[in-house]
């Protein structure tokens, strides 16, 4: 039950940065998320993750007395190499002090000392290994929305709300904790994603294709794509109309992880204007990098699935 209190918040982490950060695609990416909780019973004071091609590989709170490997991916890794595992686990248990004075600041500064409180951070790096480019980030979310996020080029904090403006202007003043933090994400970040990525090379060449389904809650609401099961988490789905695809619409969902390692994503179409003698000319098309074959789902009212309950279907190879 703790694991999945994490992921749900997040889950509500995720979708408050989203609208922060720029939509660009890279093909991997490291990151590390922790937490910090207070007042809350139900869930553990401290809370780390450790994901690699947004799939969870190791986990940790305060509730257990060392982290556990989470993937197949991990064991392999503990397996040629105990003494980083050892490091990493040592890393897992110790940044919640760290995590804790450098953030103690939240509270005081917003007056909010009592209470429930959550305080999140997200660290890591997205890597194209064909342009070799690299983004880093590191952000802050206080209470499930945006606090601080920090700009690599200026070495400076940006304040997401008024709240934050005091905070910001104290970490602005730690030049060599900016300068650390740079470093951490835009080199030491990258070099353990690489070192992944040979350990992951036979994981990432068995890719896994989903199942797909047509969804719609009522007549009138738009018809969603699903697709879900797949692996790796780099693939797109997007629908057509006479084979050219639609932009107008449309609506792309976020693509999310499944408890067993596999990731799920849905495009949602308008499907108001589109008149019944005209549905042949719509499809659904996913494509998952590594496989050349695309999975076309047809517009069709007998497979769409409902309240009322229809069974689920598979897309058919294009």
């Amino acid at each position: 039950m703790r694991s999945r209190n994490f992921h749900f918040l997040l889950l509500l982490f995720r979708l408050s940065l989203r609208h922060t950060q720029k939509p660009t695609y890279f093909k991997h990416s490291l990151k590390f998320h922790a937490m910090i909780s207070s007042g809350n019973p139900n869930i553990p004071d401290y809370m780390a993750a450790a994901n690699f091609e947004e799939v969870e590989m190791a986990y940790y709170d305060s509730n257990m007395k060392t982290p556990e490997p989470r993937h197949a991916l991990m064991r392999i890794l503990i397996q040629n190499n105990q003494q980083d595992w050892e490091g990493m686990s040592e890393g897992y248990i110790n940044y919640e002090q760290l995590l804790r004075v450098q953030t103690d600041s939240f509270k005081q500064h917003s007056n909010q000392t009592g209470g429930v409180h959550i305080i999140q951070q997200m660290l890591g790096c997205d890597w194209d290994d064909e342009t070799e480019k690299v983004i880093g980030y590191n952000q802050y979310g206080y209470n499930g929305e945006d606090f601080l996020t920090f700009d690599l080029e200026t070495e400076t904090w940006i304040a997401a709300n008024p709240q934050a403006d005091t905070t910001k202007q104290e970490w602005d003043g730690n030049t060599a904790n900016n300068q650390y933090w740079k470093n951490i994400v835009i080199n030491v970040y990258p070099f353990w994603l690489k070192k992944y990525l040979i350990y992951a090379s036979g994981f990432l060449d068995r890719p896994e294709l989903p199942s797909v389904s047509l969804l719609q809650k009522t007549p009138s609401s738009p018809v969603s794509c699903h697709a879900t099961g797949f692996f790796p988490h780099r693939a797109v789905m997007f629908w057509r109309k006479d084979g050219e695809e639609l932009h107008e619409d449309v609506d792309q969902g976020e693509t999310l992880p499944n408890h067993d390692g596999s990731f799920q994503m849905r495009v949602d179409l308008d499907i108001s204007s589109v008149t019944p003698e005209d549905w042949r000319r719509y499809d659904c098309v996913f494509q998952l990098f590594g496989v050349k074959e695309d999975i076309v789902t047809k517009l069709d009212k007998a497979v769409i699935r409902t309240n009322e309950g229809k069974s689920e279907i598979r897309g058919d190879g294009d």
